[in-house]
């Protein structure tokens, strides 16, 4: 697995590898919305985790994956004593509602062995739902846009190695509920 590796700055590195960055031909005719998904992990060879999730999405009907960003490595927020974070950003399409994606993505992390301990616990995958299509979405369990993923470079940084960036709505009535 042949990784080109770069110091970008102050503990940051990134990491380009089989499948990041990637642009895949769409598959599908038209339909759905296109979602902007933050994955992180940092227990066992993260990396090589991405690319099997990666596989495992083009193999599942109701996600496709259309781009994934290069891979960003850097340090730890919030519980500090716990190795670096490999971090990407993955751009798919889905006709699933937003909570019933959550539950997907939830239960794909589970699959890929998450386990959550304490917050900002090592994890082996985590996936964050950044933005879905144009919507502001505020419910109990589910805040889109991310609430705080202009603050993360874990997030910026590969989300502006993306062809295609979300667009946010700002007008209030945009929001639900």
């Amino acid at each position: 697995m042949p990784r080109l590796r770069r110091r970008i700055g102050a503990g940051l590195e990134a990491v380009y590898t089989e499948g990041f960055p990637s642009r895949e031909k769409p598959l599908s005719v038209g339909g759905g919305v296109e979602v902007w998904l933050g994955i992180g992990g940092n227990l066992g060879d993260p990396i090589r985790r991405f690319q099997r999730l990666r596989h495992f999405l083009n193999r599942r009907s109701d996600l496709e994956l259309l781009e994934s960003s290069p891979v960003l490595l850097n340090p730890p927020f919030g519980y500090l004593d716990q190795p670096r974070f490999a971090n990407a950003v993955l751009r798919i399409r889905t006709r699933l509602a937003p909570l019933d994606l959550l539950d997907r993505l939830l239960e794909i992390e589970r699959r890929f062995g998450r386990q959550r301990s304490f917050k900002d616990a090592p994890r082996t995958l985590d996936i964050d739902l950044l933005f879905y299509g144009e919507r502001r979405i505020e419910r109990p369990r589910l805040e889109v846009p991310h609430p705080r993923w202009r603050e993360r470079i874990s997030v910026t940084w590969p989300l502006e190695r993306l062809s295609r960036r979300p667009r946010i709505a700002s007008h209030p009535s945009d929001v639900t509920h």
